[in-house]
Parts: C-alpha cells; sequence; structure tokens
C-alpha cells in the first residue's frame, strides 16, 4: 500500500472517531514513524509502505481514534518553536500559553533578572522565556518529581543553561531560601478547570493529570494561592502573571487588587479570550517573606 493511499485510509478511520483534525493527525502520526517531515510526505506519498512501520502507525492510529493525544503517542511537541518531550505526567503545552510567554518577555526588558514558573510541567514556560532572555536566571517548580526530570531533560535537550528546575509544592522548597532579592517576575499556569466542568470529559484533557487540571473552588483555589503567596516571593516592582480560564479574568483581577497588587490586567490569546492576568508589587520589602 504507498503512503498515500495509508494516509487516506487513517484519515478516514479518525475522522470516524471524532478527531477534529483527522488529515493533520494522521501525518504527524506517519512523520513520527517513518522519522520524516510532512514535506517528504507530500514528495514521496507514492511510495510504498515498509511493513513493519505500517504496523507501528495502525497502532498509533488505532490509539488516537480512542482519543489518544498526539503528543503522549508521539512523545513530543512543540512550543515556542522548541521540540519538548512530553509525558502523561504532564500537561500538553498549548498554543494559547504562549500568551503568557509573551507577556513575560514584554515585562524582562532588562538584560538581567530572575523568574520563577510554578507547576512548569515539561518546563515549556520557563524554557521558552530562558531561550529568548539567556542573561536572565530562571527557576521552575513542580510538585510531581517525573515533571521535574522531564523539564530537566528537556532543558537538556536543548542546550538551554539558564533555566534549573526543582521539585517543591508551589513555594514550599522556597521559603528557607528566599535571599532577599526576590523575583523580578513570577509566572504560573496553575490548575484552573472546576471539578465538575463537562470539558473534563471530552478531548485531550481525558489523558492528562488531573492534578494538574482541577482545582477546588470553581476552579480558582490555586489561583488564589499563589497571588497570596507571591507577593512574599517578588521583588519590589515585580509581576505576578498568571494563566486562566477565559471566564474567570475578572475573579482573578479581584482576587489581584484584594492582594494588593498595581498595575492589574488581563491579556487576551489568540482566540480574542481573556488568558494572562497580571499585577504588580511594588510596596517596600515585597522582595522577602513578610
Amino acid at each position: 500500500m504507498t503512503l498515500d493511499r495509508l494516509l487516506a485510509q487513517a484519515s478516514a478511520r479518525l475522522a470516524a472517531a471524532g478527531s477534529p483534525s483527522p488529515r493533520l493527525d494522521a501525518e504527524v502520526l506517519l512523520c513520527h514513524v517513518l522519522g520524516v517531515d510532512r514535506t517528504w510526505l507530500y514528495t514521496w506519498g507514492d511510495r510504498q509502505a515498509p511493513v513493519f512501520e505500517w504496523a507501528q502507525f495502525e497502532a498509533l492510529v488505532a490509539a488516537r481514534a480512542q482519543g489518544h493525544p498526539i503528543a503522549y503517542l508521539t512523545g513530543e511537541r512543540e512550543f515556542w518553536g522548541l521540540r519538548l518531550v512530553t509525558s502523561p505526567h504532564t500537561l500538553i503545552p498549548r498554543p494559547d500559553t504562549e500568551r503568557l510567554v509573551e507577556a513575560a518577555l514584554a515585562h524582562a526588558l532588562r538584560p538581567a533578572g530572575r523568574l520563577l514558573d510554578l507547576g512548569t510541567g515539561t518546563g515549556a514556560i520557563a524554557l521558552a522565556f530562558a531561550s529568548e532572555r539567556p542573561g536572565w536566571s530562571v527557576l521552575g517548580v513542580d510538585i510531581r518529581p517525573e515533571a521535574v526530570c522531564l523539564a530537566r531533560h528537556n532543558a537538556e535537550r536543548l542546550a538551554i543553561t539558564n533555566a534549573l528546575f526543582r521539585e517543591s509544592d508551589w513555594f514550599a522548597a522556597l521559603m528557607d531560601e528566599n535571599d532577599g532579592e526576590g523575583f523580578d517576575l513570577i509566572v504560573s499556569n496553575p490548575p484552573y478547570i472546576a471539578a465538575k466542568d463537562p470539558h473534563l470529559a471530552r478531548g485531550d484533557v481525558r489523558f492528562e493529570p488531573h492534578s494538574a487540571l482541577v482545582a477546588d473552588d470553581e476552579g480558582l483555589a490555586d489561583l488564589r494561592h499563589v497571588a497570596r503567596e507571591a507577593c512574599r516571593y517578588l521583588a519590589p516592582g515585580g509581576f505576578l502573571l498568571l494563566e486562566h480560564g477565559f471566564e474567570q479574568a475578572k475573579q482573578v483581577r479581584d482576587v489581584l487588587v484584594a492582594e494588593g497588587y498595581d498595575q492589574v490586567a488581563s491579556l487576551r490569546d489568540l482566540g480574542g479570550h481573556p488568558r494572562v492576568s497580571m499585577g504588580q508589587r511594588v510596596e517596600e520589602g515585597a522582595g522577602g517573606p513578610r
């Protein structure tokens, strides 16, 4: 069977299974199996599919038809132009989160500074930022040791040396180590989905770690916790930037105002939805625990 015919059959199968992008899914999976790019497929689609690779491809298509995320099937995902290794232990990096990176970069115009990424997962946010600001010191933390190992692995693969990763339940491991200078930027994409949200039964999130998705208090508990504690670790004038659900922007802004942040605002994602909210800590003494 030719590669073109194999792709056509796989696309039809994935379409019947409800994939929103069946042809793209099939192409990505076949490229992964063959170790080629999509341009190669378009050029050599009339070639016969090797038997072993054919079997591998069929197994991946079957898993995708059951709903398994492409990023877990291929073991990687591109984010900010970086090819990241993925794992079922972490969330899959998504394009909307690049808005958080953009916002952080816009507040990092000095040649050097310090950024803290809370709940780093694959290290996507920390590594994207670090790749653009080599003079900055970046620290990513996650409560899951598997995530920390994965983020370190991604840093090594990408040869990004100004980003370090360690295990911590939010700020817990930093409580005795804050040197008084504080972080110039703290960023986070915390769990923000309510436990009863119907989206949890759809798409890729069915296979992603529940603990990285769901928060108490209708999805606001972790956002509130980070906003409350971050002021103890921000340098004077430092910014906290939080990703959240598109219907949570006003609530997150209200939290930031209540916690004493200034310059509170929200930014829209690629789809035009408010996705990132931020606030600035300005009072003296904000660089260390109070």
